[in-house]
């Protein structure tokens, strides 16, 4: 009996000392340190089921828990454009089509971006368009419209982003003010690229990687491998900032490929976006303090894979044949995807607003919460 009531001393004494040690390291792994916002442009669950379909190796969709669905429609259309679509995510309000980074009566907002800024962190932009396109640019730019992409330029130089990669050379530098841009992002301290010769050697710092005049060209016709290793050498910039970082990546021609109703070239986007996830969650594996998610700003060109009924008389049900009801978007739901701490808040259907306010909610930022 006295080693028995030995041991339970013993025992007790041990939870009793470490019970609070490990319930504060669960509640640390609750907040994400690091946040990766991973959009496929027009990538509707039709275009993410091309990725289950069309490649040889296993889609990387298959790694993630948790899955939710979101409404896409902005505050002037039910069927949204990226612009209104991108800012909902960055700023937690409906917008206007058009909208870069402000709310529906033209007033800017402050952006997840700005916010994580605020608090210390390191932040980020990768994308296959231009990187004044809609989508970067309502992270990090203030602008009316969309189209202002030579003030949506200068909007870069207003903030404190560590890292920008993607096409757009033109507004930087040749512009109808007469202004160099990347002179003033140079004399700012970032380290200012035109192509991908020379990035590999940098490891830390600010660095503007502007890969093309206007857009990047599609996966097929010459951009090949850029996204994946374009977003890893920014998750490796990015993380050496102690505390932490946001990124957002986006696979811009998923959505060119739906307008233009080319399944081959959609898929071909698909797939790339795809492999880029698979990098990204094999980083995430590695530092589990990282929130991924993975979803898009609304769906585009009416995308189905279907049987192919080439003998209307009868299907043929081994063979898919892709086809579209739209060369613009549409306003089906579309599915978001996630993993890492905090990730089960994005599971359940809700506006793409909340997209924003769940990220912002993860990583502890205060922000103005009337809507």
């Amino acid at each position: 009996m006295k080693v028995i009531k030995v041991v339970l001393i013993i025992f007790f004494s041990w939870a009793c000392n470490t019970s609070p040690q490990i319930q504060t390291n669960e509640l640390k792994a609750q907040k994400p340190k690091n946040v990766i916002l991973m959009i496929g442009d027009g990538m509707g669950l039709s275009q993410v089921s091309s990725a289950f379909y069309y490649q040889k190796d296993s889609t990387n969709f298959w790694r993630f828990p948790v899955i939710g669905l979101s409404r896409t429609s902005s505050a002037s259309h039910k069927i949204t454009d990226s612009a209104a679509g991108a800012t909902a995510f960055s700023i937690g309000k409906k917008t206007y089509n058009g909208a870069i980074g402000v709310n529906a009566d033209t007033i800017p907002e402050r952006t997840i971006l700005e916010y994580a800024e605020d608090a210390g962190m390191a932040t980020g932009l990768v994308a296959t368009s231009a990187i004044t396109h809609a989508t970067p640019a309502s992270f990090i730019a203030h602008q009316p419209s969309r189209q202002m992409q030579e003030e949506i330029a200068s909007d870069f130089l207003k903030t404190d982003i560590d890292v920008f990669i993607g096409g757009g050379k033109q507004f930087f530098t040749d512009r109808k003010d007469g202004v160099n841009l990347a002179d003033s992002l140079t004399a700012k301290g970032y380290r200012v690229f035109f192509d991908t010769t020379g990035i590999n050697e940098v490891h830390n710092g600010r660095v503007a990687a502007l890969l093309a005049p206007d857009e990047m060209p599609p996966y097929a016709q010459g951009r090949g491998e850029m996204l994946m290793p374009s977003a890893m050498k920014a998750i490796e910039i990015l993380s050496q900032n102690q505390a932490g970082f946001f990124l957002m990546i986006e696979g811009s021609q998923i959505d060119w490929g739906g307008h233009v109703n080319n399944a081959e070239y959609l898929i071909s986007e698909e797939i790339d976006f795809d492999h880029t996830i698979g990098a990204v969650l094999d980083y995430s594996k590695q530092h589990p303090e990282t929130l991924v998610i993975v979803t898009a700003d609304h769906e585009t060109g009416g995308f189905t894979l279907a049987a192919d009924h080439a003998d209307k008389m009868k299907g043929d049900y081994n063979t898919i044949a892709p086809s579209f009801s739209t060369t613009g978007h549409s306003t089906t739901l579309v599915p978001v995807f996630a993993i890492g701490p905090g990730s089960e808040t994005f599971s359940g259907v809700y506006e793409n607003t909340a997209i924003f306010t769940k990220m912002m909610n993860a990583l502890g930022l205060t922000y103005n919460k009337v809507r």
